[in-house]
């Protein structure tokens, strides 16, 4: 899949009239080598022109691990004292870098942007994003089919953390999370795609609270927001529970009307529409509701290597939507030091509309 992705960008290459890729470790080094590792002290990049193979330059240490899960072969490594900036000039001169129209990863740090326009006085420098974006938009079978299992793993785990019930009552925000965490694992997830939100009480009002030591109590609505990763590819999804005892005056009410903002988000997903139209449809419940201030962020976000990418589902946002773009629906009301309340859903875009990859119940009962 990979050397299809770098035929894919060296083709975007020419189409931007660039010469060539820096990449740096991040998922759009994933994305076109196969490589990934989190970005370390040394220089570690991947190179990539109009045409013939990529390049690597990476510390001696990290060889075997880049041959081994990555496709190219081309790997130049320098020792601990070496220069490996050097490197960088040889590679520069091969593939005619030296003046060239460069994009840099979008995540490289400062610190190595700055040594290679040191190094490479002459070329002008621009971001990867213009060549790696629209090819990751779009998410092939493969893509997919991973982003299915994680969002059935999300979904079974949902079903399993909502069934206990009163016996939620008295456990804390940090300890739920790890039950989580527990029953992600136990149905088949690589972990958590991000840090689990549990946000109980007054701090489901905060859209990212992440968790806390404040204990559930009966009555309290709980934002429950968390995903797990298949394959290296993530879900991500949402619901709002009351585990035992009567929710707040107005819940009810509101949770009903994020959960209708849902549908008729999820209804205006088709080609040829635009990412704001499904925000606008969204919006348009809740502020028909009353509640247009307490809806503070945007309806939703791309899912792919990143859980938070493109396309985001944003007023303003007039990008058509294709089918294999895949993005959350997450409509919300947050009233401050009461509650809040949020509902969410992982699409793909189909060819007549889009397929819904969550199924687990969205009611505000505990199961």
């Amino acid at each position: 899949m990979t050397t299809q992705r770098v035929a894919a960008a060296q083709e975007r290459l020419t189409d931007v009239d660039a010469d060539g890729l820096v990449l740096f470790p991040s998922v759009d080094m994933a994305y076109i080598s196969g490589f990934t590792d989190e970005p370390m002290e040394r220089h570690l990049f991947c190179f990539v022109g109009r045409d013939g193979d990529p390049i690597f330059v990476a510390p001696e240490m990290y060889d075997e691990q880049i041959r081994d899960t990555s496709h190219v072969t081309d790997v130049r490594t320098w020792a601990d004292g070496d220069d490996p900036l050097a490197h960088v000039e040889d590679i520069a001169d091969e593939l005619g870098f030296r003046g060239g129209h460069l994009l840099v990863d979008d995540r490289m740090w400062a610190r190595f942007t700055h040594d290679l326009r040191a190094t490479l006085p002459h070329a002008t420098f621009e971001l990867a994003s213009a060549v790696i974006e629209p090819l990751r938009l779009r998410k092939n079978a493969d893509e997919q089919a991973a982003l299915r299992t994680a969002a059935a793993v999300a979904d079974r785990a949902s079903v399993a953390v909502r069934e206990l019930g009163v016996d939620a009552i008295g456990l804390t925000e940090a300890e739920f999370a790890s039950r989580i965490e527990s029953e992600l694992t136990a149905h088949g997830g690589n972990g958590t795609s991000f840090d689990v939100i549990v946000g109980s009480g007054p701090n489901s009002a905060k859209p990212h609270h992440r968790h806390s030591d404040r204990e559930i109590e009966a009555g309290d609505p709980v934002v429950l927001d968390f995903g797990t990763r298949v394959d290296g590819y993530p879900s991500d999804q949402t619901r709002t529970t009351v585990f035992a005892g009567d929710p707040p005056n107005k819940f009810t009410d509101i949770h009903a009307t994020v959960c209708d903002a849902l549908e008729a988000g999820v209804a205006a997903v088709e080609p040829g529409a635009t990412a704001e139209s499904v925000d606008a449809a969204a919006r348009a419940v809740i502020e028909n509701a009353g509640y247009s201030e307490a809806f503070i962020h945007r309806t939703g976000h791309g899912l792919g290597l990143e859980v938070h990418e493109p396309p985001y589902i944003v007023d303003g946002n007039d990008r058509k939507l294709e089918p294999g773009m895949v993005f959350s629906i997450e409509p919300g009301v947050y009233l401050d030091d009461e509650f809040g309340v949020r509902v969410e859903d992982i699409v793909i875009v189909t060819e007549n509309g889009c397929e819904r990859l969550n199924d687990s119940p969205r009611g505000w009962q505990s199961l």
